[in-house]
Parts: structure tokens; sequence; C-alpha cells
């Protein structure tokens, strides 16, 4: 194998060199970018950036699964019944765990 368009040659002895040192030099820089990222996420949380999806409203979730519980009570499965206020079966079920105090609705 040879590289055409930098002329280096990793069958010699200075083309392995060559080689070597691009790869080290990549690596370095590949290390310095997730050094920047990492400063940089740790000085947003230390500013106040909260990371990842917010919150959800407690009110609007329990809004949303006595709506659910209506539904399944009327024959609806608990798929179409978690469909009707936007959210997936495995949402449904994750919520109906969070609040405590609440009865499982299946």
């Amino acid at each position: 194998m040879k590289s055409i368009s930098d002329g280096i040659d990793p069958s010699t002895t200075s083309g392995r060199l060559m080689m070597n040192m691009l790869a080290t030099l990549a690596e370095y820089e590949r290390e310095l970018i997730t050094e920047r990222v990492n400063a940089g996420i740790t000085a947003a949380r230390e500013g106040g950036t909260k990371f990842g999806r917010p919150l959800s409203d407690p009110v609007v979730v329990a809004d949303k699964l006595k709506l659910v519980t209506e539904a399944r009570a009327k024959g609806r499965t608990a798929e179409e019944a978690a469909r009707l206020v936007g959210w997936s079966r495995a949402t449904l079920y994750r919520n109906q765990q969070a609040l405590p105090g609440r009865e499982s609705i299946t």
C-alpha cells in the first residue's frame, strides 16, 4: 500500500516513521477535541445549563393518566389509550410506575 497523494510508502523505514507520526498527531488532535468538549460541558453546567430531556409537568402527566384510565375502562387497549394522549405504551407504563400510589392500568 502506498499513499500516492502524500508520497508516503509504508514499506520503507522513513514511510513507516511518517505514517506513525501522522497517526500520533491525529490521536493527539482527537484527545484535544475531547478535552475541549468536556471543558465546555463543565463550564456550561457551572453556568446553570441543564442537559437532557426537560422534566415532565406532573399535572399534565396526571391529566393524561386520567384520560388513559377512562379509555381503558371503555375497553381500549393500553396501546390505543396511550396513543390518545400522544404516548407510546412504554411511556404509559413508565409514567404509571413513576407516580406513587397509582395502581397499574392494564
